[in-house]
């Protein structure tokens, strides 16, 4: 654990969406709790995790994200996949849930679009279809829990995505240590929509979770 506290701020009496919402105030509290330079030196910290991924290593193409203020930052993840010559492939978001991909260049490249939206490549937008080009998904999750259960920023931009991901994609969600749940005592909130993620990487570990059968 990081040193900060596990929030779980649900009971049997939520409503689904109400849990997720309660969950992702708590989870969203904590990570601005971080001062500038923990976040930078968790950063550094996931790209460590990710490299010793046996799977990332050896994987040709890679879906990733550029991280906006408050996520697990990926620009070290970024950089380290640039220098081993993956190609990288980043979300580009269209207008309403339009789901679109282009190919990372840089950190000099990338530019906010608009206010609230993750940085994006100036590059050609190639289409959703292009996440089947991935070996490997990493994902944006505000928390992750032993099923595999994904808990997301509440838009289901990547769950839309991640139907077209090839079949033998593996998916790994990235998020600090307390925001690995076990399922057993504090199981994630899941609707139908909510695709189950096949791993997990924190600052500190990953692991492939059992229950998607790796």
């Amino acid at each position: 654990m990081s040193g900060i506290k596990q929030p779980y701020p649900i009971d049997a009496r939520f409503e689904i969406e109400d849990a997720k919402s309660a969950l992702r105030s708590a989870i969203r509290a904590n990570r601005e709790s971080r001062s500038e330079r923990l976040r930078h030196e968790a950063g550094e910290d996931f790209a460590k995790t990710l490299l010793s991924i046996p799977d990332v290593r050896s994987a040709q193409v890679i879906a990733l994200y550029a991280s906006r203020p408050g996520e697990p930052e990926t620009q070290p993840a970024l950089d380290a996949l640039t220098h081993l010559g993956k190609r990288i492939l980043l979300p580009v978001l269209g207008a309403g849930l339009t789901r679109d991909w282009s190919a990372y260049i840089d950190e000099d490249d990338l530019q906010q679009r608009a206010p609230g939206r993750p940085p994006e490549p100036s590059s050609p937008t190639l289409g959703c279809d292009a996440l089947k080009e991935a070996d490997m998904i990493i994902c944006p999750a505000l928390a992750v829990d032993t099923r595999g259960v994904r808990l997301g920023q509440g838009g289901g931009w990547y769950d839309r995505a991640l139907q077209h991901a090839r079949d033998d994609a593996r998916t790994i969600a990235l998020v600090h240590s307390e925001e690995f749940y076990d399922a057993a005592s504090r199981p994630l909130p899941r609707e139908s929509h909510d695709l189950l993620v096949n791993g997990v990487a924190t600052t500190t570990s990953w692991q492939w979770l059992p229950s998607n059968g790796l």
